[in-house]
C-alpha cells in the first residue's frame, strides 16, 4: 500500500519527506490555503529525493498550464480534483500521452470522485484515467477538508484507488479492516494531507507516524 503526502508549500516539507520517504506527495495547483505557483513547485521538486513522484492536484485546470508542468518535469502524475469530464480527459490523455497509452513515458492521471453514493464511483470508473482517487462531498470543496466519509459506499472497483479524506494514524488501521471486513480490494494508496499538519504546516512527526503505521498494515 503506497503512502501521497499532499500539499507540500516549502522546502522544510520536501526535507520531511526525503527523511521518511513516501511513494507520492502532492503538489496543488488550486484553491487558496495550499496553492502553489509553477516556481514554487518547481524548486521544490528540484529538492525532492528522485524516488518519489511529484503529483499535480488541479481543479477544473487549463489544459496547457498542465502540459507546461509535465514537460518541464515539474510533476510527475496528474490529479483531477474537479469536475473534468471524459472529453477533458480525452483531451489531456492526448495531449500527454499521445497515441501510446502503454509507453514506459506514460503520465498517469488520476480522477479524484467526492463520493455520494456507489453509483457514482462506479460511473467514474469508466474515465479514460489510471486511478481513482475517493475524497469527502462537501459542498463547495473540491477536497482537502479532512473530513471522512462512509466508507460503506466503496464499490468493489477494478481500477486502483487512492483513499482520501480525513486519514490519520488513529483510524487508518480501523478504516482498511472494515474494507477487509466487507470483501472490498483494499486502495493502492492512502492519501493525508491536514492531518499531517499543525497550525497550516506540514509536521515532521505527523508524517513519520503515519507512514509507520501505513508500514505496518502493509
Amino acid at each position: 500500500m503506497k503512502i501521497k503526502i499532499c500539499g507540500l508549500k516549502r522546502i522544510e516539507d520536501v526535507n520531511y519527506v526525503n527523511q521518511y520517504p513516501p511513494e507520492w506527495v502532492g503538489f496543488v495547483f488550486a484553491g487558496e490555503k495550499r496553492k502553489i505557483d509553477f516556481d514554487t513547485a518547481k524548486q521544490l521538486k528540484q529538492h525532492l529525493d528522485s524516488s518519489i513522484k511529484a503529483v499535480g492536484v488541479f481543479v477544473n485546470a487549463e489544459l496547457s498550464y498542465i502540459e507546461k508542468l509535465v514537460k518541464n518535469h515539474v510533476i510527475d502524475i496528474v490529479q483531477l480534483h474537479g469536475d473534468e469530464d471524459g472529453d477533458y480527459v480525452n483531451q489531456l490523455q492526448e495531449l500527454l500521452n499521445g497515441n501510446d497509452k502503454s509507453g514506459t513515458e506514460q503520465v498517469l492521471v488520476i480522477k479524484a470522485v467526492r463520493v455520494k453514493d456507489a453509483k457514482q464511483v462506479l460511473d467514474a470508473e469508466q474515465l479514460p484515467v489510471d486511478y481513482l482517487l475517493l475524497d469527502a462531498f462537501k459542498e463547495d470543496e473540491y477536497g482537502g477538508s479532512g473530513k471522512v466519509f462512509d466508507h460503506s459506499l466503496i464499490p468493489n472497483l477494478t481500477k486502483p484507488y487512492l483513499l482520501a479524506g480525513g486519514i490519520h494514524c488513529d483510524n487508518v488501521t480501523n478504516i482498511i479492516d472494515s474494507l477487509k471486513a466487507r470483501g472490498i480490494k483494499l486502495p493502492f494508496c492512502v492519501d493525508v494531507s491536514s492531518s499531517v499538519e499543525t497550525d497550516g504546516y506540514k509536521d515532521e512527526k505527523k508524517i513519520r507516524d503515519i507512514i509507520h503505521v501505513v508500514r505496518k498494515i502493509d
